[in-house]
């Protein structure tokens, strides 16, 4: 298949683009630079020019291909709600473009989106529309263009990660390197999921090849790695103390990230593994910690 991959220069979606051609699929990848159409054509793909708020170009793009991934989005949290707004917009251009046709959409949601109760681990199969976390737009889009026929499923990401990135990590990273301390909340026992790159590129390749409408997947091959162990892990490689906070020292300590560090955020993939037969093998968020390139910086 001809793959329109947005998002094709950044994180996941560079990870996907090999992904993809190493499955014999060919990839136009969107980017707005000179450097981001040179990366994809030295990785075997061909650059198509535009960005997620050129509708038209993403329609172009869409139009011109057998299938669709959409990993792309602004994660810029001090504009969060808008940049979900903005992925809705997106989602709706991209399945425009290929209503009609059997073409499948993949697009990119969280897995906080398949939450059913405080403290269980999300699971596939569970979405609520009314949702409070801005993020279920990106599902609300999906689902609508659904309604109308489109094939769509979607991708659910944990904290995806390598010894560069780790999802919301990085920016815990990055403060406890500010701050000189490395930090949790109370006893730290709220779990985050998490998932390596090369595990998440090739379950979006292995959704997008199942062509399963309505389908949800998710991007977890840690259901759930305990915010302590991920402050202390942090703290050995910045060699850093490691603390525990209240919820009010917390939410000074933490800003915009307290919403999230206090928060289970574990998710199960059992259902996407017995679907897909997707098996993780990349290594666990700690030793990725571990093994940052800038541990001794």
């Amino acid at each position: 298949m001809r793959v329109f991959l947005t998002g094709s220069t950044g994180f996941i979606g560079s990870h996907i683009v090999p992904e993809l051609i190493g499955a014999g699929h060919q990839v136009l990848g969107l980017t707005r630079s000179d450097r981001g159409a040179k990366a994809l054509a030295d990785a075997g793909a061909v650059a198509h020019r535009g960005d997620i708020e050129d509708l038209d170009s993403l329609r172009a793009g869409a139009a011109a291909s057998d299938a669709v991934i959409h990993t792309a989005f602004d994660h810029n949290f001090a504009n969060f709600v808008e940049n979900c707004q903005k992925d809705s917009r997106a989602i709706t251009a991209l399945g425009s473009a290929v209503e009609g046709s059997d073409r499948p959409i993949v697009i990119t949601s969280s897995t906080a989106m398949g939450s059913t109760k405080p403290g269980a681990p999300a699971v596939e199969d569970c979405f609520d529309p009314n949702h409070p976390n801005p993020r279920v737009a990106s599902e609300l889009a999906g689902r609508a263009l659904s309604e109308r026929g489109v094939n769509v499923s979607v991708v659910r990401l944990s904290q995806i990660h390598d010894t560069r990135k780790q999802g919301l990590v990085t920016d815990v990273i990055e403060l406890a390197r500010k701050q000189g301390v490395s930090a949790y909340v109370g006893e730290g026992q709220n779990r985050w999921s998490a998932t390596h790159v090369s595990d998440a590129a090739r379950l979006f390749r292995l959704a997008l090849e199942r062509q399963e409408a309505g389908a949800r997947y998710h991007a977890t091959a840690e259901e759930g790695v305990a915010f302590r162990d991920i402050a202390r892990a942090v703290g050995e490689m910045l060699d850093v103390p490691v603390k525990s906070l209240s919820e009010d020292e917390a939410k000074a300590h933490f800003t915009w990230l307290a919403a999230f560090t206090a928060k289970d955020m574990s998710a199960s993939s059992a259902l996407t593994q017995a679907r897909l037969g997707w098996q993780p093998s990349g290594p666990g968020l700690l030793a990725d910690i571990a093994a940052m390139a800038h541990a001794d910086a």
